[in-house]
């Protein structure tokens, strides 16, 4: 079987199961898969689902955030647990909405419960000054009052929608950020490694991680098309070549190019291929992927 077509039935085994099984297992659904640049599609950010909450992870760079998650089957009123990886803008901006609205929804007396956002100090400061310039008053009031903006430090561990998650810091030559590796299911592991290659210090975190969501700017082949090094990124077979030596099981590539995007699946596929073993999942966005490991074929 090839590796495309067998990509191809872990989707279709995944789409299944989640029918099957409804909101009990754990889910990623990506919200956007871009990179900063996009216009073909969004910015990439996602959403870890259980049965015991879902947490966003990033939030795009503007309020197509908002359209991203009605079309992904959340409500706003749904998203209690946010993490942003850094204070780049296509990872951010989304959040200045999202607090802008729920504050709204909050102030009708629409929206139960609180809402956290973690993340690193520069994040949480900078959230805290675009609140008190951007909103008005009363939106930026609920800062601190039911929306909570939490700090996090380097190899911190926090119990956030009944998972453990460990942060750390990933040791970005450009913009501090952030990455985390989450447990769940039994001693299964996600690690989550921001937008930038993972560096050798870094490893550690990735070393037998079940799944690996890795960014990959571009194509090997096309290198010199869209010098992703020079923007500090990697190209398929550099996630690939990583994945395969820290002996991963399932890799996601996201925060790509949209030129290639209606046949991205296809090519970043048959690169993938050359120089990963396991299985390699690009998706589309607003596409939904099983990572319970309860599913054989996702695992």
């Amino acid at each position: 079987m090839s590796k495309i077509l067998a990509q191809k039935n872990l989707y279709n085994t995944c789409s299944n199961y989640i029918k099957e099984r409804g909101e009990i297992m754990t889910k990623l659904i990506m919200l956007g898969t871009g990179n900063a640049l996009v216009s073909e599609c969004f910015n990439t950010c996602f959403i870890i689902s259980s049965g015991s909450g879902s947490l966003l992870v990033d939030t795009g760079g503007g309020n197509y955030i908002l359209h991203q998650l009605r079309h992904s089957g959340f409500e706003l009123q749904d998203i209690h647990d946010i993490f942003i990886s850094h204070s780049h803008i296509d990872h951010l901006l989304g959040a200045v909405w999202i607090i802008r609205l729920t504050a709204r929804l909050m102030n009708k007396d629409n929206f139960d419960g609180d809402v956290n956002i973690y993340s690193h100090d520069e994040v949480i400061e900078l959230l805290r000054l675009l609140a008190d310039k951007l909103l008005l008053p009363y939106q930026a009031g609920f800062i601190g009052r039911r929306i909570h903006l939490i700090t996090v430090t380097h190899e911190e561990t926090r119990h956030i929608t009944g998972h453990s998650i460990k942060f750390f810091d990933i040791e970005s030559t450009r913009t501090k950020q952030f990455g985390f590796v989450m447990s769940y299911g039994d001693s299964q592991r996600l690690t989550f490694c921001g937008d930038e290659p993972c560096k050798p210090s870094c490893e550690k975190y990735v070393q037998g991680s079940d799944w690996l969501l890795h960014e990959a700017f571009c194509l090997h082949s096309q290198a010199e098309l869209f010098r992703p090094y020079e923007k500090n990124h990697s190209t398929v077979k550099d996630a690939c070549e990583l994945a395969q030596r820290l002996g991963v099981k399932n890799l996601l590539l996201y925060h790509t190019e949209d030129r290639n995007l209606s046949h991205r699946k296809e090519l970043y596929s048959q690169e993938a291929g050359k120089f990963f073993t396991g299985n390699v999942f690009i998706p589309d966005d607003l596409e939904t992927l099983v990572i319970d490991p309860s599913l054989p074929a996702c695992r």
